[in-house]
């Protein structure tokens, strides 16, 4: 009996923490899973090979990189999954747009503009999106006006774009790309640099701490509660730490030695005995995935449109009622999704210098398990772009990890798929127990 009192003060103590702090606790929990993870195949690596690979600069880095695709489709996914449908497609889709692309810009576009002309990689990315966008629009309009369903229809894409991605390109591999376009993919010149990377971290920091201090007046301008200072600080230091943490980690990576001395070669610089230390800094992959993160957290929660999303996905009848044209906005989030799924295309296919048959193969399994890991619902209404983010890397971080340690590629996909069933698994707990 007198434990219990004792028990029940430290319940409700974590409980005033969470709700001072207004942390999602399932951001918690991803968070404490991927350490978890990261720190597991580090310790893993240590023990069998003698030294930890897995927390280095360098496989940070990578994995970051990696991350980036599954990234942008899975916050496209979160809205897709919201209102009660699924996209299989994305994965073929990804492999047909990155197919078209490769056709434009090394095939087509180099008769007409000529080789290297610096308006091919807009040209090239501008109809890649475009083409992703029409396939997902007319995906939407066959779900939404002749009411055929999601699984059917994106079932059927899967198919038909694999195919005839290799229709396209007649079974070949599309190479090499423009050479402005790959730098999108990354590598050392697809970087901003040491410098560009402080720029960008410390501009970051002064954001994270301006929509605080702005939040916190915007809730005693309308008469909202507010979190105590101290939240308000501890949210502030933690924000700016993991940024000014993975600025450190993004320039702690160099250059390879053979590129920094051709560089130094054609710069005419003087490499010293130790050699040249340049910072590879983060990858334009990344900017973008962090973009597309941001703009898709202000539309889900700062828009009509977004509105509308969890309205449908929460009651679709109900939404209906209410005079939200539901055919017209399934139409939409599905043209958003294949739109994304294009920008996907242009980092994978940019970052393989290449348009290959197996590029996007499975991504459609990691990017609705990056969606659900994050807190996506599949009973619909419920979801987070940032949870969707912090879920693509936490299967990009297994999937890496098992290629570290050697893991067979049969083994690496039977995780993704177990992780997949615990995550819905967990997910109908947590809806059971919060209602």
């Amino acid at each position: 009996m007198s434990d219990s009192p004792k028990h029940e003060h430290q319940d409700s103590g974590l409980v005033r923490f969470l709700r001072a702090t207004e942390v999602d606790t399932r951001l918690l929990g991803m968070i404490g899973a991927l350490l978890l993870i990261w720190v597991g195949f580090h310790l893993y690596g240590h023990f069998v090979n003698g030294y930890g690979a897995f927390l280095t600069p360098r496989n940070l880095w990578n994995l970051s990189v990696q991350t980036s695709s599954i990234a942008v489709m899975a916050t496209g996914m979160v809205l897709v999954i919201v209102t009660r449908h699924i996209d299989l497609s994305v994965g073929s889709l990804l492999g047909f747009t990155a197919m078209i692309m490769g056709v434009v810009q090394v095939w087509i576009l180099p008769k007409f503009l000529g080789l290297g002309h610096p308006m091919i990689w807009v040209i090239t990315v501008a109809v890649g999106i475009l083409a992703g966008t029409l396939i997902g629009a007319f995906q939407g309009f066959l779900i939404a006006y002749l009411s055929i369903p999601a699984f059917i229809v994106t079932l059927g894409g899967l198919l038909i774009w694999r195919g005839a991605s290799y229709l396209l390109a007649r079974g070949e591999t599309i190479a090499p790309v423009d050479q402005t376009f790959s730098l999108i993919g990354g590598g050392p010149y697809g970087t901003i640099g040491a410098t560009g990377s402080w720029i960008l971290g410390i501009g970051v920091c002064i954001g994270i701490v301006w929509l605080l201090v702005s939040g916190r007046k915007e809730r005693i301008r309308f008469g909202f509660p507010t979190r105590p200072m101290w939240a308000e600080y501890l949210i502030g230091i933690a924000g700016t730490a993991v940024v000014i943490g993975s600025v450190l980690v993004m320039n702690a990576y160099p250059w390879p030695k053979g590129i920094v001395r051709r560089y130094a070669a054609a710069n005419n610089i003087d490499v010293p005995e130790g050699g040249l230390f340049i910072s590879h800094g983060f990858a334009f992959p990344i900017l973008i995935a962090i973009a597309v993160g941001i703009a898709m957290t202000f539309l889900a929660t700062r828009t009509r449109f977004g509105r509308y999303v969890f309205a449908i996905g929460g009651n679709p009848e109900a939404a209906e009622l209410a005079g939200i044209n539901t055919k017209k906005m399934t139409m939409m989030i599905f043209a958003l999704m294949g739109a994304l799924t294009g920008v996907a295309a242009v980092i994978a296919s940019a970052r393989l210098k290449s348009a290959t048959l197996a590029l996007g193969q499975f991504d459609e399994l990691y990017v609705i398990a990056a969606a659900v890991i994050g807190g996506t619902s599949f009973a619909g209404g419920i979801g987070t772009i940032y949870g969707a983010i912090l879920g693509a890397l936490v299967m990009q971080s297994l999937q890496s990890g098992m290629v570290l340690i050697g893991f067979d590629s049969a083994i690496q996909q039977m995780v993704v798929g177990v992780v997949l069933v615990v995550a819905v698994y967990l997910d109908n707990l947590y809806r059971r127990n919060s209602v």
